[in-house]
């Protein structure tokens, strides 16, 4: 598993046990990793997610290559995220996460991996119709 993907799920706040769990890798890799960039111990115990970002970075799961896949993910109809009375599509999540704005009309996976829901391989129609305008 990459570095990568283990500093991505230590900055979402997952404590050791829950990526090692996700990873399938040693917790001993984890705690070395998160002692090196000197990121602090979540404590113990079960935590309720706090926000719908949080359930997104506790159910994606990272894969071998840098991609984020979705449990269950339904390429025709979408999956969605239910927290706090609102539900939205897991691909709308990802993208305000990695672009920092709500996105304008419908959200794809941009990277050509089927389902990808990385927050920086996802794009709108903003960014499609601005791919469009420079490289037609």
């Amino acid at each position: 598993m990459t570095r990568a993907a283990i500093v991505e799920l230590l900055h979402a706040g997952l404590s050791d046990k829950a990526i090692a769990r996700q990873l399938h890798i040693g917790r001993p890799r984890v705690r070395d990793l998160r002692a090196e960039l000197d990121i602090p111990k979540c404590p113990p115990g079960y935590r309720s997610a706090a926000s719908i970002d949080d359930v997104f970075w506790r159910r994606a799961v990272p894969t071998d290559d840098g991609h984020l896949t979705w449990p269950g993910l339904d390429l025709a109809r979408g999956s969605y995220i239910n927290h706090a009375g609102r539900k939205q599509s897991v691909h709308r999540i990802a993208f305000r996460i990695g672009n920092g704005r709500e996105p304008v009309g419908k959200v794809r996976t941009g990277c050509g991996t089927a389902g990808c829901i990385h927050p920086r391989h996802v794009d709108d129609q903003r960014m499609r119709n601005q791919y469009r305008a420079i490289f037609a």
